[in-house]
């Protein structure tokens, strides 16, 4: 308090006095109270009724509780938007509002209202706004792609003809900028058979559209449909077709190819192989592919033979010139040499599952590949579909 009463007795004089007196009169306060010269001035230049350190200008409301309420009022009606959307909207809904007869205002309201701006705005609704984000809840949107169910390349165990696989093919050049037509393709599991519809755009009505053109081209009922995870594909529309038809649905595994071996290999083999890589857009190019892709489904049904991979070796998976090739015959004499100190060591037990000269084998392959876990492993063997892999390296 001695601070505060200094203060008081002094700054009635500093505020007279001239300006080398006030520096005399600074000088002798900041030497007393060792506050910062600049600190000092603030505080000596203050009215008295800010000596406690707070604004001396009192805050006026001008806005009172009766703008509030009519601001909220106005605010539910317009859906509850931000501040400066409602300045904008605020003379047309407030005529509006008051024409038919939801407000009955006092002119002081209404102007106030009217003058209010969009920070003000704000300010006023912060309270009610704070409430009702409190209550908010976010609406949590399930994928599609949960119910439908995945089929890897090990479970189609020699499907009927009708089980097709669809894929997208994009006519797009270089860029993937802009439109572009788009080749649906359909390829069946069981014999191979082809077709392809063009697509202006990438959209699931189109898509759905496109199928049904598929369907009536087709020798044999569709049966069943299965797709990558691509959002054109995974969706409600194609779920609800598929439904209605009793079609069945899957999907593959994602960034897996070979679960979708039968329809990728076409899309090389014959779409990419009549289209090329170019870019195609607009509808006399869509309506020019629609021809080519009707004459080219003749063509491959009909009169191309349809090559299926029904078993692979590991040997077939192994280029001819690979160093692997050299040493095999090494590994295989150390083994030879190794087999009957491996039959001493079982003649009790008889041999395990896994013969030791695979494990060693399976070893060598593993660090000759970079291969950094068994499972990783696993999977490259499983990648050829309905591989048979009882000869091979792996004997």
């Amino acid at each position: 308090m001695a601070k505060q009463e200094l203060l008081a007795s002094i700054r009635d004089r500093y505020r007279e006095s001239s300006r080398q007196d006030k520096s005399k009169i600074l000088d002798e306060f900041i030497a007393v109270t060792g506050h910062h010269r600049k600190h000092g001035i603030r505080l000596l230049a203050r009215s008295a009724e800010g000596s406690d350190g707070t604004s001396a200008a009192k805050g006026r409301r001008i806005y009172d509780e009766a703008v509030g309420e009519v601001v909220i009022l106005i605010w539910e009606a317009s859906d509850r938007i931000c501040g400066k959307c409602l300045k904008a909207a605020r003379p047309h809904l407030v005529e509006s509002m008051e024409r038919h007869g939801h407000l009955d205002l006092d002119p002081e309201v209404k102007d106030q209202v009217q003058s209010a701006s969009a920070a003000t705005l704000d300010r006023l609704l912060k309270p009610v706004k704070a409430k009702v984000a409190g209550r908010r809840k976010r609406r949590r949107r399930l994928s599609p792609g949960r119910n439908i169910p995945v089929r890897t390349c090990a479970d189609w165990n020699r499907p009927p003809p009708g089980f097709l696989g669809i894929d997208l093919v994009a006519h797009c050049g270089d860029s993937m900028w802009g439109s572009f037509i788009y080749s649906l393709v359909a390829t069946d599991v069981c014999t191979g058979w082809t077709e392809a519809v063009p697509l202006l755009a990438r959209e699931q009505n189109l898509v759905v559209a496109g199928l049904e053109a598929i369907a009536g081209q087709l020798p044999f009922p569709v049966l069943g449909i299965d797709s990558d995870n691509d959002s054109v594909f995974i969706n409600d529309t194609l779920t609800r077709y598929c439904a209605d038809r009793g079609i069945e649905f899957t999907r593959s595994r994602a960034y897996r190819k070979h679960d979708q071996a039968w329809v990728e290999q076409k899309n090389g083999a014959v779409i990419r192989r009549f289209l090329g890589h170019e870019r195609y857009s607009g509808q006399v190019a869509g309506q020019t592919i629609a021809h080519l892709h009707g004459a080219m489904r003749l063509y491959v049904n009909y009169f191309q033979p349809s090559f299926k991979l029904t078993a692979v070796t590991p040997d077939a998976l192994v280029p001819q010139r690979h160093p692997i090739r050299r040493i095999k015959p090494m590994v295989d004499q150390a083994l030879a040499q190794l087999s009957p100190t491996f039959d001493r060591m079982y003649a009790a037990n008889g041999r395990a599952s896994i013969p030791p000269g695979h494990l060693l084998k399976t070893c060598l392959l593993m660090a000759l590949f970079s291969v950094r876990s068994e499972r990783q492993f696993c999977e490259r063997l499983e990648y050829p579909p309905q591989a048979d892999c009882s000869s091979g390296f792996w004997t």
